[in-house]
């Protein structure tokens, strides 16, 4: 997903949200802190890391962030055009020459093509520069306190505490998005436990430092998609006049040469290729917007981030990383 920086601000709750919005007041933090404590101790964590608890306080800038969300909706030109900067396909292609016999042995472990592994990791911390600055416990705890989304995050918040337990990381060192998205492939800690690898065998799984266990854990997490890596994730096509939009949608699927026989057509005007694995049709934008022919590959991308938008990103990205 597409991070912003944001300024830092200190300012008072009450001047930053009107009493109507605040009329459902969350319990008491302290209390609330208690009753994680119980739960996360009946799960197993320790005492020293649930102490962790004992430090943090709500973050006010996080509790502004996710009550102004931005509503507008992006479209796919703008969201492309944010993506696919010269720099960063630059900066991808040139980690990918450096980094030619890790990304190789974990594509070959994992069966993943490593252009799109290199792209996840440039579309969601610019290959580790912007891993977000909050505490992930804090923000997470304050997420849950707050209650819009409170079972889900106090169940990621007890998790983060089930990582700092098992000594992968320090309390103090979890860092992340304000949302609780944690290191270079911004992995929330339920993914983290299930999907973080430790590549290089030193007892820990650092997604934040070490770039083996961030490639491979990358890796390790779409090859859990169902990732087929004898494919691409799909292609720009042309509909003809009239063509049944009732067809479009992930839950609508065909070979090329099914799609071939009603009318559809590749971006230049010439047939489809011949492709035996089925495929179905999406919209960029809603409407009228570019189509493309996706494989199941281009279904994985949306499990990790439910977005159209994301998954056609870093199709594309990957697409000129692979590029020479």
């Amino acid at each position: 997903m597409l991070k912003f920086k944001h300024l830092w601000r200190i300012v008072n709750i009450a001047l930053l949200f009107p009493a109507a919005a605040l009329a459902d007041q969350p319990p008491d933090f302290a209390a609330f802190v208690a009753s994680v404590k119980t739960e996360a101790e009946g799960k197993g964590v320790s005492p020293g890391a649930l102490s962790v608890l004992d430090t943090i306080s709500p973050i006010e800038r996080v509790i502004e962030l996710d009550r102004r969300q931005p509503e507008t909706t992006a479209t796919f030109k703008g969201y492309l055009k944010a993506i696919m900067k010269p720099e960063r396909i630059a900066k991808g292609r040139k980690l990918i020459r450096e980094n030619r016999a890790l990304l190789d042995a974990v594509g070959k472990k994992y069966h993943v093509q490593p252009r799109f592994v290199v792209a996840l990791w440039g579309i969601e911390s610019g290959f580790g520069q912007s891993m977000g600055g909050y505490s992930v416990p804090a923000a997470l705890a304050t997420l849950a306190w707050e209650g819009r989304r409170a079972q889900f995050f106090k169940d990621e918040l007890i998790d983060a505490l089930v990582i700092i337990d098992k000594g992968d990381v320090p309390a103090d060192k979890m860092i992340g998005s304000w949302a609780g998205a944690m290191g270079q492939c911004q992995f929330m800690p339920s993914t983290y436990l299930k999907y973080a690898e430790d590549w290089n065998g030193d007892g820990k799984r650092d997604i934040w430092k070490d770039r083996g266990d961030v490639l491979a854990s990358t890796a390790n997490y779409l090859a859990h998609l169902d990732w087929h890596d004898d494919r691409g994730w799909g292609r720009r096509v042309r509909l003809p006049k009239g063509f049944d939009k009732t067809l479009i949608g992930l839950d609508t699927q065909k070979t090329m040469k099914e799609w071939g026989k009603l009318g559809i057509v590749a971006e230049d005007g010439k047939s489809l290729p011949a492709r035996s694995w089925p495929m179905s049709l999406v919209l960029a934008d809603p409407g009228d917007g570019p189509a493309f022919l996706v494989t199941d590959n281009f279904r994985a991308l949306r499990t990790w981030n439910r977005s159209t938008l994301f998954a056609l990103s870093v199709g594309h990205l990957a697409d000129a990383l692979g590029r020479r």
